[in-house]
C-alpha cells in the first residue's frame, strides 16, 4: 500500500502541472489585452500598464509567466488582483462557504440517491422502481436554475418554510434546500447507478451462496450485496465533490451565498485573470485528492482489490 500511495502521489505531480498550465494559458494568454476595460471607457495610463506588465511578467512568454506563478504558488502566494487585493484572502473568505454547501449536497446525494437506488434495485420492475426511474429522469431533465427558483419561490416566498436567501452565518440547516438544488442532478445519477449495480450483483454467486446458507436478508444486503455494489457509487461521489464546488455558481447566485462560484463570476466579468486561476487551481487540487481517496477506498470495499 505504501509503494502504491507513493506512486500515485508522484503521478499527481505531472497531472497538476499540466492542468494548471492549461488553465493559466487559457485565462492569461488567450483572451487578449488584459487591460481592456480596466479603466472604464478610456484607455489605461501608460504608467499603470507598464507597472502591471512588469509585476505580472506580461511582457514575457507564457512559459516564463507560468514558472513565476508556480514559484510564488509553492510559497503560498496566489498573487493579487489588479485592485491590490490578496487572492488568498478571497479564497479563504469564500472557499469555506462553498465547501459547506458542497458537503451538504454530497450528503444529500449519498442518503437520497443511494437509498433510492438500493430500494429500486431490490424491487426491480415494481412500483417503487418505476417511481424512482421517473423521478430521476425528471430531475435530470430539469436545469439546476429551474429547480432552484421553483423551490425558492414555493418554500421561501409562498409557504415561508425557509428563508429565500441564506444568511451570512451559513447555518447548516439553511443549506439543506440549496444543497438539494446543487446536487439534484447527481442524486438522480447516483440512484440510477446504485440501482443497476444492486440489480447486477444480486444475481452474483456469492449472494446466492449467502442466501443458501440461511443468512438473514438484512445481512445479505448490508454486508455482502451493498458493499460490493458501492464501488461505482463511491467513484461518482468522490469525483462529484470538485464538480459540485465548481458548479455552485448558479446555486450561490439564487440563494445569495458568497462562495467561490460567485467570486469566479465576478472575476470573469471584471477580467481578474489571477483570481480565476487561483480559484481553479484550488479546485484542481480538490479533484486530485478526491480521486486518490476514491482509489484507496476501493480496497476497503472490495477485498479482491490489493495495491502493491
Amino acid at each position: 500500500m505504501g509503494r502504491y500511495l507513493l506512486r500515485r502521489l508522484l503521478q499527481l505531480v505531472p497531472v497538476f502541472i499540466g492542468t494548471t498550465f492549461l488553465i493559466y494559458w487559457l485565462v492569461w494568454a488567450v483572451p487578449g489585452d488584459p487591460f481592456a476595460g480596466k479603466c472604464g471607457e478610456r484607455r489605461c495610463p501608460d504608467q499603470y500598464i507598464a507597472f502591471m506588465t512588469e509585476k505580472y511578467h506580461l511582457d514575457q512568454n507564457v512559459f516564463v509567466q507560468y514558472a513565476n506563478y508556480m514559484k510564488n504558488l509553492l510559497q503560498g502566494d496566489f498573487g493579487q488582483t489588479f485592485s491590490q487585493r490578496e487572492i488568498s484572502d478571497i479564497i479563504l473568505t469564500s472557499y469555506p462557504n462553498t465547501l459547506k454547501l458542497a458537503l451538504v449536497a454530497l450528503a444529500i446525494e449519498a442518503i437520497i440517491g443511494l437509498g433510492a437506488g438500493v430500494l429500486s434495485g431490490l424491487r426491480r420492475n415494481g412500483f417503487l422502481d418505476n417511481l424512482v426511474l421517473v423521478s430521476t429522469l425528471f430531475l435530470i431533465a430539469l436545469p439546476v436554475f429551474v429547480v432552484g427558483f421553483v423551490l425558492q419561490w414555493l418554500l421561501g416566498v409562498q409557504w415561508g418554510i425557509i428563508k429565500p436567501t441564506v444568511s451570512s452565518e451559513m447555518r447548516w440547516s439553511e443549506l439543506i434546500v440549496p444543497g438539494f438544488v446543487l446536487g439534484s442532478a447527481s442524486v438522480a445519477y447516483i440512484a440510477r447507478v446504485a440501482r443497476t449495480s444492486i440489480a447486477e450483483n444480486r444475481r452474483a454467486d456469492y449472494v446466492r451462496t449467502a442466501i443458501a446458507k440461511g443468512l438473514p436478508m438484512r445481512r445479505v444486503v448490508g454486508v455482502h450485496l451493498l458493499r460490493n455494489s458501492l464501488i461505482p457509487v463511491v467513484t461518482l461521489l468522490g469525483t462529484d465533490l470538485g464538480a459540485l464546488m465548481g458548479g455552485a455558481i448558479v446555486t450561490e447566485g439564487i440563494f445569495g451565498i458568497n462562495g467561490i462560484g460567485r467570486q469566479v463570476f465576478r472575476a470573469i466579468i471584471t477580467k481578474e485573470s489571477a483570481t480565476v486561476v487561483g480559484i481553479v487551481v484550488v479546485l484542481v487540487l480538490v479533484y486530485l485528492v478526491m480521486n486518490l481517496l476514491v482509489d484507496l477506498l476501493y480496497a476497503a470495499l472490495d477485498p479482491r482489490i490489493r495495491y502493491e
